[in-house]
């Protein structure tokens, strides 16, 4: 009877032996593929990421271009009403020719027609 007592039992430590063995390896596959989705994850983060910095970028230097363009366009507004609202001043010569200085630059005109009607 002992015998049979000792062959159930080993039986039973063997089984259980076998049952923890598989647990375990049933375990570190799960744990394997929770770390591959996680690395997989962590990756398509990351790329999103990077996507996102590239455009915001790419956004920032075209708000730095359009901002540099504005700055030319009021400079050149700028010119553009000094010459034209510059101080104008004119003389009368000797001979009869009016001279006229616009921001600096000297006109003359020696002979004035009334304009047609």
């Amino acid at each position: 009877m002992s015998l049979r007592i000792k062959a159930v039992v080993e039986n039973f430590v063997r089984q259980l032996k076998e049952a923890l063995e598989a647990d375990m390896r049933d375990r570190i596959m799960k744990e394997r593929e929770m770390q591959s989705y996680l690395e997989e994850r962590e990756r398509e983060v990351a790329e999103r990421e990077a996507a996102w910095k590239a455009e915001l970028s790419r956004r920032e230097a075209e708000i730095a271009k359009q901002e540099a363009r504005l700055r030319m366009e009021r400079d050149n507004l700028e010119k553009e009403k000094s010459v034209l609202m510059g101080t104008a001043s004119s003389s009368d010569n000797q001979d009869g020719a009016l001279e006229i200085t616009v921001s600096g630059e000297k006109y003359r005109c020696l002979r004035f027609s009334k304009a047609k009607k």
